[in-house]
């Protein structure tokens, strides 16, 4: 049986939001256990929104909690590295709307937590376990989840560009295979949305310091591609860290086929819904 895991010591990093472009400040904090993953805006006298799907506000290019009034926007990658790496509780402090987009992975948050260590909690983790399958469709995006013995996602993306086209990859969670399969992959864009997200206030941090920028037939980033499906990878990462708001570690198999984030919100509300598809273990 295996406990859960918070950080040995408090972190620092700061960076710039994606879609806001403003500079944050972000602490990691261990925290006792069953706490989960709690955000704090140290800006807002430290109020806390937890990492849950009751809080989930919108997800058009990111995942964005909502609480009380209060906004946590683009969680999803520092929660997958949360994930990958086996914490199961962690204070997330922050100073501002939304958490720093670093190089568009969740790369610089796996060394952060590397950084901070791992520290075992003398109560025993607790786990997802499905039962019976659970799907969500809207019109061709289709996500499921069913009974496995372990963590994994079969994901399909389709998107018409030669760098791109159809990409899957079967992911099993399992022995580091995060950090040396999905950790590294970037977030992706494509020219001609840029013009239509900073018109509506969106992508206004986003570079090719953090990003894949994709013109109709090639790329704006000079350096390689860090895997040749990068971006099915990265909708991959995109999965664990959304399906990490369900607040434990999952036991099951996860397809998804051309999801997004609001898709991964959908699927997780009727699973939850769902009481004889899963049990906690």
């Amino acid at each position: 049986m295996a406990n859960q895991r918070t950080i040995a010591k408090t972190v620092k990093v700061s960076g710039i939001g994606l879609h806001t472009g403003v500079d944050v400040n972000l602490t990691l904090k261990s925290a006792p256990p069953n706490t989960g993953y709690i955000f704090v805006r140290t800006d807002l006298d430290n109020f806390e929104i937890p990492a849950s799907v009751e809080y989930i506000s919108h997800c058009a290019y990111a995942t964005t909690l909502l609480r009380r009034g209060v906004v946590l926007s683009t969680c999803e990658h520092l929660l997958s590295a949360l994930r990958g790496v086996g914490i199961d509780n962690c204070f997330i402090e922050l100073d501002n709307i939304e958490i720093p987009i670093m190089d568009g992975s969740s790369e610089n948050f796996v060394a952060l937590l590397e950084r901070a260590g791992i520290k075992e909690q003398d109560s025993p983790r607790h786990s997802l376990k499905i039962l019976e399958k659970v799907e969500f469709e809207q019109g061709d995006r289709k996500m499921s989840v069913e009974p496995s013995e372990k963590f994994e996602i079969e994901c399909i993306i389709d998107f018409p560009h030669p760098f791109i086209e159809k990409q899957s990859f079967h992911f099993v969670f399992e022995n580091g295979s995060f950090g040396r399969e999905i950790a590294s992959a970037r977030t992706f864009g494509f020219t001609e949305e840029i013009e239509m997200l900073r018109k509506a206030n969106l992508a206004l941090g986003g570079s090719l310091e953090n990003a894949i920028v994709l013109t109709p037939e090639g790329m704006l980033n000079e350096g390689p591609l860090r895997f040749k499906d990068e971006f099915v990878r990265h909708k991959i990462l995109d999965i664990i860290g959304d399906l990490a708001l369900l607040g434990m570690p999952l036991l099951g198999k996860v397809k998804a086929e051309k999801s997004g984030h609001a898709v991964h919100a959908s699927l997780m509300s009727k699973l939850l819904k769902t009481d004889s598809a899963w049990e906690v273990i």
